[in-house]
């Protein structure tokens, strides 16, 4: 009897131990087919645009660093109009890519990233100062990435979002036409912008149409990191909603 359970003790133990290899093979597996999938996918990402028969008019918004960009380049692979970032440190080039992105056929519009701890102020003095004012011009962009909680003494929200809505003013009163709210999840969850600011609004979100801000939205960062030769670093693929 003690025979007879000591190897159905053992059978148990054996079927057990074939189980637990199965699961683990199997985990193994699991984990592999993850990581291809994951690999095909940042390398899919990097060449991935939007169909054109969905969205005909494509564009990109050029890196804020010094990297060199080939504005020609940029329009002979698909790309008709091009944003130009405007930020403070990087203030030295921007007439230059200004000038060069006309001259290569773009149309071309600035985007200016709101900084929540800088008052309005300052910030469209140096749009007005950059930025000239020209009917052929795209609307111009206000970045709202950046939230308050690091700013240097405290900002409150509601001093935020009135900072905001006078840097608005101050930008539209210099290019003469509204702004488009290029609008983060962050920035949305924390203001409800696209709700209380009845203006354009630009999205993003890699590879699907972004539904955030409760709204239709004119213009979508499709791709925030397209690789192409005309530019050192990635650029932010961008789609007008037709």
């Amino acid at each position: 009897m003690a025979a007879s359970s000591a190897k159905g003790a053992k059978r148990t133990r054996s079927r057990g131990g074939r189980r637990r290899r199965w699961l683990l093979r199997m985990a193994a597996l699991a984990i592999l087919f993850g990581l291809a999938f994951a690999g095909w996918l940042w390398w899919d990402m990097r060449a991935w645009r939007p169909n054109e028969t969905l969205y005909p008019e494509q564009g990109a918004l050029v890196p804020a660093g010094g990297g060199e960009v080939r504005f020609a380049t940029l329009k002979a692979v698909g790309a008709q109009f091009v944003y130009l970032p405007l930020a403070a440190s990087a203030s030295g080039g921007f007439a230059d890519r200004f000038a060069r992105a006309r001259e290569a056929g773009l149309q071309v519009g600035v985007v200016l990233d709101f900084d929540p701890c800088l008052g309005a102020d300052a910030q469209s003095g140096m749009f007005a100062q950059m930025v000239p004012r020209d009917a052929d011009l795209l609307p111009p962009a206000i970045g709202l990435a950046r939230l308050a909680d690091n700013c240097t003494p405290k900002v409150s929200d509601a001093a935020v979002e009135s900072e905001l809505m006078t840097l608005i003013n101050q930008i539209e009163t210099h290019a003469g036409r509204p702004v488009i709210l290029k609008l983060s999840p962050a920035f949305q969850d924390r203001h409800n912008t696209a709700t209380t600011l009845a203006r354009d609004l630009w999205l993003a979100r890699d590879r699907a149409r972004p539904d955030y801000a409760g709204r239709p939205w004119l213009l979508w960062s499709a791709n925030s990191a397209l690789v192409t030769e005309a530019a050192a670093e990635p650029v932010e693929w961008v789609v007008v909603q037709k």
